[in-house]
């Protein structure tokens, strides 16, 4: 930490240049001369970091490593999320953010959340829909980001999706179960057996009433207009990023024994 004396003039000079930062500052250089330094810290910024929010990762783990990676408190975290979040999970617009590394973290997630309401409010706008039929969509959203290998398979895992809910089938999806803290556990048949979470699309029906992640526009886009078929299963071909869709279970059953 610097310790520094001013001077009775040295109030002059930094009016001169302005008005002194307040907090800690980034400095230009170590060696400066006093009026090289008053007016640094006039000028100065306050350290800065940037923050990823990658598509397809959940507010729990994403406010977890948050909280770790600048000593914060992830349960306090985590509970003024969701009293300031108009939704406990797929609100937050997946990009890259600048924070201060000594700012609070209250703060930034605060910053998060606003920038998330204009982004939304701007894609209610532009597809004249309602609130409530957007966070449906994000719903939707989320479960093809955990599912896709691409985003050129979005809408038609999007197809797959809808498909089922009209004709009243479970969704009976992996990824839904990659929820909350579970976001990189890897999904097993005991998992799907114990897991009795609104979120086991293999045992409930219909779409969960949370989004599972937060998805990115791309997702949101092909859950609000997904590519006509008549798709109703897929299966990951191993080590590609790519699905093989079939329309019956039978075809399913051929492409997965194909696969093996």
């Amino acid at each position: 930490m610097l310790d520094i004396s001013l001077l009775p003039t040295d109030r002059y000079v930094i009016a001169y240049f302005g008005q002194p930062q307040s907090g800690w500052l980034e400095l230009p250089e170590r060696d400066m001369k006093r009026w090289e330094f008053l007016r640094a810290i006039t000028k100065a910024k306050a350290p800065s970091t940037r923050v990823t929010l990658i598509p397809g990762e959940t507010t729990q783990y994403f406010l977890k490593e948050l909280a770790e990676r600048y000593r914060g408190d992830f349960r306090k975290l985590y509970s003024y999320y969701l009293r300031i979040s108009p939704m406990a999970e797929g609100f937050l617009i997946p990009d890259t953010y600048t924070i201060n590394r000594n700012r609070d973290l209250e703060a930034f997630i605060t910053k998060l959340v606003e920038h998330s309401k204009e982004i939304h409010k701007e894609r209610v706008q532009n597809r004249d829909i309602n609130f409530k039929e957007l966070k449906r969509f994000i719903v939707i959203a989320s479960i093809i980001e955990k599912e896709s290998a691409s985003k050129e398979e979005m809408r038609r895992v999007s197809s797959v999706i809808h498909n089922r809910l009209k004709k009243g089938m479970k969704l009976q999806m992996d990824g839904t179960l990659n929820y909350g803290l579970y976001s990189h556990i890897k999904v097993t048949a005991e998992r799907i057996k114990k897991d009795k979470s609104q979120f086991n699309t293999y045992k409930i029906a219909g779409l969960p009433q949370l989004p599972v992640c937060n998805p990115s526009a791309e997702a949101i886009e092909a859950a609000i207009d997904p590519e006509e078929t008549n798709y109703l299963f897929f299966v990951k071909v191993r080590g590609e990023r790519r699905h093989i869709f079939t329309e019956s279970y039978k075809e399913h059953l051929k492409e997965v024994e194909k696969l093996r």
